[in-house]
């Protein structure tokens, strides 16, 4: 059938994907850093990744396409949830709290590290935890733990950290971050991303969930450069 579907310029695209996390309905993923449409049957034609697009790089066309398919999207859907929850007793998951003391002893001058809680990975995290009542709340992407050498000191402490890479998770974190917002008493955010494209989709969906948690939140961005700097 002749319907209205996305296209997808791969010369435009710089990895972010942005796109990928703005389409609920699974239709786009990211394939050796680029975008790309993986189920034409998945996509509904509506659009919501065009906006994402920091690049430009995706439009809309008409074109010979099978069916949008949303009882198959829906069960991809529930099957993706299922993949996600199937360990729910995991011990690796067991919500903890640290006690950290204050700085390094004297006699070792060993780092202390100032990771507050566990679980810190976004996907795993849950909405409500104590952790997070009157947090300083942390979103980092992943790799900055090893750009920047003085992260537990200058930016963890005293602070819940939570991190995540939304290229390599390959969804969106903005529904999950914004539960996280809405159900708890965050006091403040900082957002700490590297300089790469791709780290704006954590920008993004971080930036997204403040404006959709309907609270006033003190919010700051830093990005770090590749050989370890702060950039901003």
């Amino acid at each position: 059938m002749i319907r209205k579907i996305i296209h997808i310029d791969e010369e435009k695209c710089n990895g972010c994907g942005a796109c990928a996390n703005a389409c609920h309905e699974g239709a786009i993923q990211m394939v050796d850093g680029k975008a790309k449409l993986m189920r034409e049957d998945f996509c509904d034609g509506f659009g919501d990744c065009l906006p994402n697009c920091p690049t430009g790089a995706i439009a809309f066309e008409e074109r010979e396409a099978p069916e949008y398919d949303a009882v198959a999207v829906k069960k991809a859907q529930e099957e993706k949830k299922m993949s996600e929850t199937k360990h729910p007793g995991c011990p690796g998951s067991a919500v903890a709290q640290f006690e950290r003391t204050e700085a390094p002893t004297a006699s070792t001058a060993k780092p202390v590290s100032r990771l507050a809680q566990w679980p810190c990975q976004i996907k795993l995290v849950p909405t409500q935890a104590p952790f997070f009542d009157s947090a300083k709340l942390l979103i980092a992407a992943d790799c900055t733990a090893y750009a920047y050498a003085s992260i537990h000191e200058d930016f963890m402490r005293g602070k819940t950290t939570i991190i995540g890479c939304p290229k390599l998770d390959a969804v969106d974190y903005s529904e999950k971050l914004t539960a996280i917002l809405q159900d708890n008493d965050i006091k403040s955010v900082t957002i700490l991303r590297m300089e790469v494209p791709c780290c704006g989709g954590l920008q993004y969906a971080a930036e997204t969930a403040l404006k959709a948690s309907g609270k006033f939140i003190p919010w700051q961005v830093v990005t770090i450069s590749r050989d370890g700097q702060i950039l901003d």
